[in-house]
Formats: structure tokens, C-alpha cells, sequence
């Protein structure tokens, strides 16, 4: 294993950890006050995150960075960050389909378990509802992942151009 290879592993084990506990701390203790509308509104946020940063992960990976180098000579908002992502485009759709995706995935398990838990207590239902909901969690992550991968491969130059736009406010070109 290469030296740089470790490097990153270690880096992205490290921060995948910190992020996963913390997200995950904050949804259980904070979801277990809140209401049973808001609670599954913000599981579907959470699955639209994982699935969105799928999409932009995947549309990094297949864009062609020609076109970018075509919009930095000509001076177009957002094509150096652009750039910058396609050119570390192995680290950053690791970090957008893996690290945010599966912490999306975790977080959306466990706010599954406390809506289901939400509905049996105030509802009174006797049977294992934990089952259908995590299956209908993972449909709609999975369903989703695939529709957007599709989205990502035909629509990457713009996907990452309006990533990097949104980059560019946070670094300097």
C-alpha cells in the first residue's frame, strides 16, 4: 500500500468516524422529542441527501474535464473548482458517495427506529413495523442512488459546474 493511499485512509476512517457519531448522537437524542411529521420529514431529507451526493459523486467521477479546461480559458464562475474536483475526482466521489452517503445511510436507519417506535407507541400496533420500515428506506435510498446515477452520467458537466459554482464561494479562484 502506498504511502498517500494510507494516508487517505487513515484521514477518511477519521473523519467518516467523528462525522458518523456525532450525526448520529444528534438524531437520536434530538428525534426522540420531536413529533412524528417532522421526524419522517427529516428522514426523507436525510435519504435525499445520501441520494444527491451520490449524484454528484458519480457525475465527478464521469465528467470530461476537457470541457472544463474550455470553460476556465474563458473565464466561466466555478470551472477552476470544477477542475479541482475532476482532477481529485477518485478522493472526492469517495467522500460524497461513501462517507456522506453511508452516513446518510446509518442516520436514516436510526431515525427509521425512532419513527417506528413513534408509530407503535402512539398508535398502538402490535406488530414489528422496524421490518417494512427499513425495507422502505432502502428502496427509496436504492431506488433513488439508481435513478440519479443515470441523471449524474447524462447531465455531469452540469452537475459539477454547479457544484463548483457553489464551491467557489467558499475558496478562492
Amino acid at each position: 500500500m502506498k504511502k498517500d493511499n494510507l494516508k487517505w485512509f487513515i484521514t477518511i476512517f477519521i473523519t467518516t468516524f467523528i462525522l458518523s457519531i456525532t450525526f448520529s448522537y444528534i438524531s437520536t437524542n434530538s428525534l426522540n422529542t420531536i413529533k412524528l411529521v417532522p421526524a419522517i420529514l427529516i428522514l426523507i431529507l436525510v435519504i435525499l441527501i445520501g441520494v444527491l451526493f451520490d449524484i454528484i459523486g458519480v457525475a465527478i467521477t464521469v465528467a470530461n474535464e476537457h470541457e472544463f479546461h474550455a470553460k476556465a480559458t474563458k473565464k466561466a464562475k466555478g470551472s477552476k473548482a470544477s477542475l479541482f474536483l475532476i482532477t481529485h475526482s477518485s478522493k472526492v466521489a469517495n467522500i460524497c458517495a461513501d462517507v456522506i452517503g453511508d452516513i446518510c445511510g446509518v442516520l436514516s436507519g436510526a431515525i427509521s427506529a425512532i419513527i417506528t417506535t413513534k408509530i407503535t407507541s402512539e398508535y398502538g400496533i402490535n406488530f414489528n413495523l422496524q421490518f417494512i420500515m427499513s425495507a422502505m428506506v432502502a428502496s427509496l435510498t436504492v431506488g433513488g442512488k439508481a435513478l440519479g446515477k443515470n441523471f449524474a452520467k447524462e447531465k455531469s458537466t452540469e452537475i459539477v459546474h454547479a457544484v463548483g459554482k457553489i464551491l467557489r464561494i467558499f475558496i478562492k479562484e
